[in-house]
């Protein structure tokens, strides 16, 4: 179970999105699974699409916080009991389409999803691909370092003593005093650096609702800053949940020291930290590469597929794909 299937994440989505003009909800999400809805509305303003997919997710029409690790089975239920669930929901409803997305490639699920497809002579397609990144912190950190290559190395870890030339070095954790501010300073750097804000206007609603909510199903928030001299220079919005660290945002100052990757340097603190903790095991990067390079790649012990898939159950759809794909 990950922490985007906890009723925190779910609801929180939902309560910022679900009121979207076509939006119903079919099944709420929680307890290790991802909801459901039906999403209605006109392609190109002309073909009617009800698409079913995850709650956390949208396909064409919005953008949202990514949504990960996507599930059907709950963790107080078998998958078959699942299975048989989902079954129902699927013929007691009018859908044209249904968007399945970042499922773990090698699951039962995926497989299931494609089976099923086949046998109800529904079109299926794989809309995206994609990796998850993670640092196993089972071990010593020094022996995690050794293994990164040089340039890595250095930028994770070995130039802690030029960031320290700038000035006075100091950590802290805004939560749960001071979530306002580290989300400002968030958007900040974002907008510093790409000219435009890390969280919209809907998603600091549905982070701040997320937060409030998280602890109650035993996740904690670390909001990390890293200050120089009194000054905030980078921040990592990470949150402990069952043994895993969720590495969800980052942002950071430009130009401190020409010779620092200052963003990756943040991350070796936390990196480091997750090791000492006894209950942690895993660093979790999450999908999707930098915008500037694959960091992740370079950092990570292991990665996770992940794949997103169309089931298409309207002749028309099916025909309009298939004349789209070429085939």
């Amino acid at each position: 179970m990950s922490l985007f299937q906890t009723s925190a994440w779910q609801h929180a989505w939902w309560r910022e999105w679900g009121r979207t003009p076509g939006f119903r909800l079919l099944g709420a999400g929680g307890a290790g699974a991802s909801g459901l809805y039906l999403d209605k509305y006109l392609f190109k303003r002309l073909i009617p699409v009800r698409c079913l997919q995850y709650v956390g997710t949208n396909y064409r029409r919005i953008s949202t916080p990514r949504t990960e690790y996507n599930s059907i089975s709950p963790t107080n239920e078998s998958f078959e009991a699942s299975v048989r669930r989902f079954e129902s929901l699927l013929s007691s409803c009018r859908w044209s389409e249904a968007v399945f997305r970042d499922v773990s490639k090698g699951s039962r699920e995926a497989t299931y999803l494609e089976s099923l497809a086949g046998e109800a002579g529904w079109g299926y397609r794989v809309v995206d691909e994609d990796t998850a990144y993670a640092v196993e912190t089972r071990g010593r950190f020094d022996d995690y370092l050794a293994k990164l290559g040089p340039n890595t190395r250095l930028r994770l870890y070995n130039r802690r003593k030029v960031l320290e030339t700038c000035g006075e070095i100091t950590l802290a954790d805004a939560w749960p005093d001071n979530v306002g501010y580290f989300l400002d300073l968030l958007n900040a750097f974002h907008v510093k650096r790409w000219q435009q804000p890390c969280f919209s206007e809907r998603s600091l609603r549905f982070h701040f609702d997320f937060l409030d909510k998280i602890g109650e199903e035993g996740g904690v928030p670390d909001l990390s800053i890293l200050y120089c001299d009194g000054n905030p220079v980078s921040v990592l919005y990470n949150v402990r949940y069952r043994g895993r660290i969720y590495n969800i945002q980052s942002g950071f100052e430009l130009g401190l020291h020409k010779k620092l990757s200052l963003g990756t340097l943040h991350l070796g603190y936390s990196i480091e930290d997750a090791f000492r903790e006894p209950d942690v095991t895993v660093f979790d990067l999450l999908a999707g590469a930098g915008k500037n390079e694959d960091y992740k790649s370079r950092l990570a012990t292991s990665t996770e597929a992940l794949v997103s898939v169309m089931l298409v159950k309207k002749p028309l759809f099916k025909m309009l794909y298939w004349l789209k794909s070429g085939i």
